[in-house]
């Protein structure tokens, strides 16, 4: 029987590995923190509702990021497309 040579990823996979972990952390950072920023108001001020506002506000930041992210990672690749036509 032959034995089997290991196969040696091009890059690609780890690359999508890490652009997977980039989303995530492009995601929960500013989420995570303004949920912390809005539990200290909300603890200095006494209220409670500034936590729901800035979770919110965090997500719409985090979501952002990773439209900003996408879109430049896959405008980059529609350049480099023979199949456009371009």
């Amino acid at each position: 029987m032959r034995k089997r040579k290991p196969q040696k990823y091009s890059g690609s996979v780890f690359q999508s590995f890490t652009m997977i972990l980039q989303f995530g952390i492009n995601m929960l950072v500013p989420i995570i923190a303004c949920t912390f920023l809005g539990i200290f108001i909300d603890r200095k001020c006494n209220t409670s509702f500034w936590v729901i506002i800035l979770f919110f506000i965090g997500a719409l930041a985090g979501g952002r990021s990773v439209y900003k992210l996408s879109k430049g990672i896959y405008g980059d690749e529609a350049k480099d497309d023979p199949k456009d036509g371009r």
